[in-house]
């Protein structure tokens, strides 16, 4: 929230922000923060929003720009602290797990933020108490080289205990111990294995026993497991940055006004494909998150499908980029776009309706044409025009072209590749053998 001099005043988060700007201005909330709230109201000349990948990446970048811009009307989060992190010490012969604010580069690896951090210390307390990955809890310095002195393990209540692998004694190899880290390591990543159905069906069997309390336990473990899935990918935030963001969500906006998307498309993935007479022919994908590029989840595709002699398919090509794309998603969903973009006009809607009914799955997607930049939407008889200039037909050409540029690189590299490997058997330079047979 901005005064009209453009200051920011407060900074806020919300899963609903509608819903929560709307509880700002009614007459029964008003009181309901003291003073606050009757002297924020009257202050607010605009209210700038950025949209984020999950929650967890909304609470950090609250922290993030609370600390940067230190608003008046927010009283939490101007103090020096940051949300903790989880810290594998694998610079160490035997690691240990440890919470910590300050990341520092080196062997050791960082897991985080995480801004509900009580919940994610009782899931790691639960999983070292269950033996899933007991890694030893004390905070002795020692190695394979200078090993733990005798006096300090008669002393230790987890050893004489039973709750620790007690690596300082030799109980567990070097190579068994770092073999439990790297299987933390995994976990921490995100991998979780069949360890959510577990607590899931335990959570399940202490409520049919009317054990509610230890069910909840459970509950707040699987909530735990989420959180920690949940992928930050935010950064340093300047002033310039959140402009650019603010400035990608109203195209996003315009974009889910024009072709009638009730969610905002934050996620758009584009598909184009390009070949020489049909060699070589590939298919390729882009990703934007927010109206950014996301190379991370760029794909590429060689065509498998039989083409035309001496000709291509456009319609072949389409249809089975999109597909195998569409099978990639359905074994994880989580990947799944908002809005898919194609490169073409109504032959391309066509493919693309082939392929969603194959896969067995349905996206919202729209192409986009590029001898007039006509937007074409499935079973629509014409296409929307847009004027040249607006945001949304811009966001659009700009996803697009950069389509259309990958699928071309990757179609040269190829098409280089073959004429390489072509002049080679020419030569007689394949396999190492010069023309005579000898080797090079």
């Amino acid at each position: 929230m901005r005064s009209k001099e453009g200051t920011i005043i407060y900074v806020g988060k919300a899963k609903n922000l509608s819903d929560r700007v709307k509880q700002y201005f009614q007459e029964s909330n008003l009181y309901s923060r003291g003073w606050k709230l009757p002297c924020l109201l009257p202050l607010i000349a605009k209210i700038d929003y950025v949209t984020t990948a999950s929650e967890r990446d909304a609470l950090v970048l609250e922290e993030k720009l609370i600390k940067q811009y230190q608003p008046f009307f927010n009283s939490l989060g101007k103090d020096g602290k940051s949300y903790p992190y989880l810290k594998l010490t694998m610079g160490e012969d035997f690691p240990r797990l440890q919470l910590t604010r300050r990341v520092v580069r080196g062997k050791d690896l960082y897991f985080g933020p995480y801004p509900k951090s009580s919940i994610v210390k009782s899931l790691m307390r639960f999983l070292w108490k269950s033996k899933y990955a007991p890694l030893r809890p004390c905070k002795w310095n020692f190695s394979r080289e200078k090993p733990l002195d005798p006096r300090k393990i008669n002393t230790c209540i987890y050893y004489h205990t039973g709750q620790c692998p007690a690596p300082c004694t030799g109980k567990i190899s070097y190579e068994q111990y770092r073999a439990v880290a790297e299987r933390m390591a995994d976990f921490l990543d995100g991998n979780f294995g069949n360890i959510t159905e577990n607590i899931r069906s335990l959570m399940l069997q202490h409520s049919e026993k009317l054990e509610y309390e230890q069910a909840a336990v459970y509950r707040n473990f699987l909530q735990a497991l989420v959180h920690m899935r949940e992928r930050v990918i935010v950064g340093r935030f300047k002033d310039d940055q959140i402009t650019t963001a603010m400035e990608n969500t109203d195209k996003l906006k315009r974009l889910a006004q024009i072709i009638g998307l009730r969610k905002l498309p934050a996620h758009i993935e584009a598909f184009d494909n390009s070949h020489l007479f049909g060699r070589e022919a590939v298919g390729c994908m882009v990703c934007y998150i927010n109206g950014e590029k996301n190379h991370e989840h760029y794909r590429r595709f060689k065509i498998r499908s039989k083409l035309p002699e001496r000709g291509g398919s456009d319609f072949a090509m389409m249809e089975e980029s999109v597909y195998r794309r569409l099978r990639q998603l359905k074994r994880d969903p989580s990947q799944t776009p908002d809005l898919i973009l194609l490169d073409g006009g109504k032959s391309q809607i066509s493919a693309a309706m082939n392929a969603f009914d194959r896969a067995g799955l349905y996206i919202p997607f729209i192409s986009l044409a590029e001898t007039h930049e006509g937007i074409y939407l499935p079973g629509a008889a014409e296409s929307i025009k847009l004027p040249v200039g607006d945001p949304a037909l811009n966001l659009l050409m700009e996803i697009r072209d950069e389509v259309h540029r990958f699928a071309i690189t990757y179609h040269r590299t190829l098409r280089n590749k073959a004429e390489l490997t072509g002049h080679q058997k020419q030569e007689g330079l394949i396999d190492g053998k010069d023309p005579a047979g000898r080797d090079l």
